[in-house]
């Protein structure tokens, strides 16, 4: 398209000074009347085209700011105005209630100006536009304050419009009442919605040159005239008009330039772009724009409205507002008779990131569940097409017609469908996920009936000094050793320097003094000990409290979050379960307070793919004869065991006569997931010199060494 020739684009004429001069001699009684925001054209079957000058007149009072170019009019703190020459001056003031009129004006004026605002040329009764004395209208300077003042001039309500600035407050002319930044007071809004028509608004039928620009992006003239799209000329000016209608009655009209500049008719109802044609509709499409809705309508599908004031920027993370503060989507709500009998509500809204927010917006107001959106196709390796129009202008109706038919659901929080997880299942099935079978122990016979998973809970008991602290730190060796694991240690009950003589041991294989304990084994080497240092730093990372009070399972759990996406943790490991600060709500009973405690971290676990050991004690045991207690023993609950995903108890045999001393059996008493596992018990050897744990068949040669 060569745009110079483009009846949207200016000719080298001007308009004359005298119907300038004409224009700038208008009364102020002017603003008392809200009108239209014409650009000044002559009729195209003249040839003559569109000033790049863009002289537009908007509306002195506009119920939004809807473009940065500035009318070619005086301006005054932000409000554009025309010559006050003929005005006359006001009658001379008898009575004593315009007296106090007069009074309360001045007052009011007063505490205005004190706030920056000039209220000079502003008309009570309506929302007056001026530059923000805070934010100064951003780089554009717009007349972002909307600022509304009671007809009595006792009050004013007001403002910013901007989404960086947002300053609002009120103020009342009475004596002694100061402004009101944050809790403005309530006053009555009463703005009246102007009737207008085809012939006040003087619009005219499309000329041959604008219909053959929509011809260039694919919209026909039978879809424009069926939509009632039309210009607006004004002396040597000219824009598109798109007209809103509800039940045949010209309610709107929104006007466009060719540098895709909007604007629209003041205080109008806000409705949807072709609301009538939904009106006895199931299914309903929403675009973003005017174009999109034509586009639709050339891919077979006349159910479509477009939104009339664009998308946001990002979606709110505030609460819905209620209905008759919801100013922004305030056209769904003056539209809701229409929305409330469709079944489906396809969202096309643009693909970019205000036009997702859009859908957002919408899908939060009409109902996920209803709602459904579109993906737009790929234009190349990278880029997505935009919206409907570019896909009918490249593409043609019928790929459109494709996009629309190949809407899915809207997606609603917590709410999915097998095949959204299809990929992770693949995955599973070909076992390229990793660990699809647990990560095995290290010990052969309980590798038949225990393997690591990654985001399963562990639950360890057992009786005092049998070993679960032993047996989970010999077991991270081996699971570093084998897969190269790293994890996030939270022991409460060992101090750092010994529970680093523990790991190393296991680790060097070797005693880390020489002490009665060593026996005649070698103690490890200053060679082997820094080795071994530089291995601690590398495999595991310390949740400590420093201070004097118990650490909350919150405050854990932030802590190892930390530690899966700074370094990688595959593991934590919390012990024991009593040394946690476990305050609770008196009306919570300690069962209710477990089951929330593991389901926390049953989540820490399977959102991060972490494995979590959490040791429990078993309350105290009556009558205890020495055999390995239940996990419905812990203390505290039986959710323990009903919440876990692997139960063990860890138990050493204190007696001579039932075998080794140094004998553990590990009992596997629950495992949810049977690929990973199996009920039963392995029975391992402990070796106190080096804190190794052996399988019970392993050769003399390698439990010395």
């Amino acid at each position: 398209m060569r745009f110079p020739s483009h009846p949207l684009y200016k000719l080298s004429s001007c308009a004359s000074p005298s119907s300038s001069a004409t224009l700038f001699m208008a009364s102020k009684q002017l603003f008392k009347s809200t009108f239209s925001n014409p650009l000044t054209t002559t009729p195209c079957s003249h040839n003559r085209q569109l000033l790049n000058t863009y002289r537009i007149l908007f509306s002195v009072f506009p119920s939004k700011p809807s473009s940065r170019t500035s009318p070619f009019c005086l301006k005054t703190n932000g409000c554009y105005t025309l010559s006050h020459a003929n005005v006359p001056r006001p009658a001379v003031l008898e009575n004593a209630e315009e007296r106090s009129l007069v009074a309360m004006r001045r007052r009011l004026t007063q505490k205005l100006e004190e706030l920056g605002m000039d209220i000079e040329i502003c008309t009570p009764g309506q929302y007056n536009h001026l530059v923000c004395p805070m934010c100064k209208g951003g780089d554009s300077e717009e007349a972002s304050l909307s600022l509304y003042i009671s007809h009595d001039w006792s009050s004013a309500l007001w403002m910013c419009f901007r989404g960086k600035c947002g300053w609002k407050g009120s103020t009342m002319a009475s004596a002694g009442s100061r402004p009101s930044y944050e809790t403005p007071q309530r006053i009555t809004k009463v703005k009246n919605i102007r009737e207008i028509s085809v012939e006040s608004l003087n619009l005219e039928p499309l000329c041959d040159e604008l219909v053959g620009y929509f011809a260039e992006r694919m919209i026909t003239r039978e879809t424009l005239q069926r939509n009632a799209v039309m210009q607006k000329s004004y002396g040597d000016q000219i824009a598109i008009a798109f007209t809103y209608w509800r039940n045949g009655t010209l309610v709107s009209c929104k006007y466009r330039d060719i540098d895709k500049k909007f604007w629209q008719e003041a205080d109008t109802e806000k409705v949807f772009y072709g609301l009538d044609d939904i009106e006895e509709t199931d299914d309903i499409i929403i675009v973003e724009g005017e174009m999109d809705k034509l586009a639709m309508e050339e891919a077979g599908f006349t159910n479509c409205v477009s939104v009339p004031d664009g998308a946001p920027a990002s979606v709110s993370k505030k609460d819905l507002p209620p209905e008759e503060r919801d100013t922004k989507y305030q056209y769904l709500w003056n539209c809701k008779e229409y929305l409330k009998k469709a079944s489906r509500i396809i969202l096309a809204t643009d693909g970019d990131n205000p036009g997702q927010a859009l859908a957002e917006e919408l899908a939060r107001r009409l109902g996920r569940e209803r709602c459904w959106r579109v993906r737009w196709p790929k234009k190349n390796d990278v880029e997505h097409f935009k919206d409907a129009n570019e896909v009918l202008m490249y593409l043609g109706p019928d790929a459109l017609k494709e996009v629309i038919e190949d809407a899915e659901l809207y997606p609603i929080r917590g709410l999915f469908n097998f095949r959204d997880y299809f990929d992770e299942i693949d995955a599973y099935y070909h076992r390229t996920l990793g660990y699809e079978f647990g990560a095995p122990t290290g010990w052969r016979a309980l590798d038949e009936l225990y393997n690591v998973v990654p985001g399963e809970l562990t639950i360890v008991t057992g009786v005092p000094n049998s070993g679960k602290s032993e047996w989970i730190d010999a077991l991270l060796c081996n699971l570093n050793e084998r897969v190269g694991w790293r994890f996030a240690l939270c022991s409460m009950e060992n101090k750092v320097r010994e529970h680093a003589r523990k790991l190393l041991e296991k680790h060097i294989k070797k005693p880390f003094f020489e002490a009665r304990y060593g026996g005649s084994v070698e103690r490890m080497s200053i060679e082997e000990f820094e080795q071994g240092k530089q291995w601690l730093s590398d495999t595991f990372y310390l949740i400590r409290c420093e201070d004097d009070s118990l650490p909350s399972i919150k405050w854990v759990l932030d802590l190892a979050k930390a530690a899966v996406l700074r370094y990688g943790v595959r593991g934590l490991v919390i012990d024991p379960y009593n040394e946690l600060d476990h305050q609770r709500p008196v009306s919570q009973t300690e069962t209710e307070y477990v089951s929330q405690m593991l389901t926390m971290v049953k989540r820490f676990a399977q959102h991060h793919a972490c494995h979590v050991w959490f040791v429990a004690h078993p309350r105290q045991l009556h009558n205890w004869v020495g055999g390995p207690p239940n996990l419905y023993d812990i203390s505290g609950s039986a959710h323990f065991i009903n919440k876990c995903d692997n139960g063990i108890v860890i138990h050493r045999n204190r007696d001579p006569e039932a075998g080794p001393i140094d004998q553990v059996q590990v009992c596997v008493r629950k495992v949810r997931n049977k690929v990973a596992g199996t009920i039963g018990d392995a029975f391992l050897l402990y070796d106190r010199v080096t804190g190794q744990f052996l399988d019970a068949n392993e050769p003399p040669s390698l439990k010395k060494k």
